[in-house]
Formats: C-alpha cells, structure tokens, sequence
C-alpha cells in the first residue's frame, strides 16, 4: 500500500520536533510494540502504522483482529504531561470521528459507532517517562478502524465498516485524514484537559438519553459526561459518575 508517510510528517513535525512516521508490514500489535520500546527507554514521538496485526489488542485485554486493508490499525507515541489524564480516549474519540464523518457516534469510553455498530476503537496505555516519572509519561493511543466489511461472528457488537460511509475508502486514505489532527489535538488535550473536548463530545454521545446496562449489574439513563469525562448514569440510588475501566456499558435492550 502507498502510505501517506511524507505528508503526514510534514504536517505534523513543526509541531512535534523529532515526530517520524514508520510503517511496519505486520506487527503483534501497534500498542504492544511501541510499549516494548518504551519499557527499553525509547520514548520518541512516532506514528507507527501495522498494515496487519497478528495479536491486536482492544479494552480489557479483547482481540482486535486485522487483515491487511482492510481495517486501519495504527499506535500514536507521544511523551505527554497533561494536568489530568482523565477523558483522554474520549477527545481522541472526538477527533477521529470529526475528521472522517459526520454520522459517526461516540460511545463511552473509547469506541466509534455508526448505527449502533462499532467502526472502530481506542485502546490507551502510558509508560514511565525516564528515570525520574514525574508528571511526563509516555503515552501510547492506539486506534483500530475498520474500513472493508467484516464477519460479526465472535463479536459482541456488530461491526460497521468506512466504506458505508466513504464508498471508496483505503486505509492509508483513512490514516490521511486522521492523522495530523489527531496530533492537533491530543496537544490541546495536554494543555486544556478534557473540558475543551466536552461539547464535542456531546455532540456525538451515543448514548445520551438511552437506558444502559453496567457490567456491575446496575442499570440506568445515561445523561452525557462530566467536564473530567465521566459517564453520568442516572440510577435508582441516583446520579452516578462512571469513571473506571473495568466497567463496560451497553445500552439496553429495546
């Protein structure tokens, strides 16, 4: 495949010195492999694109399986020290889904819907970020997006495709589009948090006003997010705000 590697750079690189873009023909996983290189001390900005994954990873350690062209699967490095990490894969979600189509919906936490069917996902991870921490780590956003159709079996959302939304979509087409304002706006992220991505955000809520179904049992309306991206559920016992990542939600059934 002809990749966008140049110009993307170019893009990219008056605002972030030393940026490169790599493109492997097959990897594990994108994630994975910019995590090995952090564990090793390499905590350079880089755009590292898998054109097939042969163990890619989704949230909460699910399978994300991709052919070559047929889905865009790709890992954003960046050292970041933003005040607060909170919301983060929220304002990514906002920034794939504003620069490919406007029917894309946003579901809490980290994936892109089209007509309740996931196009796609987020899955974030941070490393240490040299010998003494601090507020700087490295942060490793990966995106996995389908583009041609795929099987639902296995899945436990249907999947939705880019090509029902942009007939003649190509993966390194896909990645064009997406990824210099994806820099963009992780940058703004670091330094204005999540609070600068909560009206966009809402704009394409997925599950705002619908009931939903928590992995812990409760159930509830989902009333948007928080300024700190927190999902608002109202329950029986009240108003709660939904922050960690070992719950999943689902909006319940009609």
């Amino acid at each position: 495949m002809n990749w966008p590697a140049e110009a993307i750079w170019e893009a990219v690189a008056p605002l972030v010195p030393g940026f490169t873009v790599e493109v492997l023909p097959e990897v594990d996983s994108s994630n994975t492999e910019l995590m090995r290189r952090a564990r090793a001390g390499r905590n350079e900005p880089v755009l590292l694109v898998a054109e097939q994954q042969t163990a890619g990873r989704g949230r909460l350690g699910r399978g994300w399986q991709s052919a070559a062209g047929d889905s865009l699967t790709f890992s954003l490095g960046l050292p970041l020290a933003p005040a607060d990490w909170a919301g983060l894969s929220l304002a990514v979600g906002v920034s794939v889904a504003e620069s490919l189509h406007p029917a894309i919906r946003l579901k809490w936490p980290n994936d892109l819907w089209f007509e309740d069917r996931k196009l796609g996902g987020i899955l974030i991870e941070t490393a240490s970020f040299g010998e003494g921490g601090g507020a700087e780590r490295y942060a490793v956003i990966g995106i996995g997006l389908n583009v041609a159709p795929r099987p639902a079996q296995g899945l436990s959302t249907p999947p939705a495709w880019l090509r029902e939304l942009l007939p003649y979509a190509e993966a390194p087409d896909v990645l064009q589009l997406v990824a210099a304002p994806l820099v963009a706006d992780v940058l703004n992220f670091a330094q204005a948090g999540f609070a600068a991505f909560q009206r966009r955000f809402e704009a394409r809520d997925a599950l705002r006003g619908r009931a939903v179904t928590l992995s812990d049992g409760s159930a509830g309306l989902a009333q948007g997010v928080s300024a700190t991206g927190s999902l608002l559920v109202h329950t029986a016992a009240g108003l709660q705000a939904i922050s960690s990542s070992e719950v999943s939600v689902r909006p319940a059934a009609p």
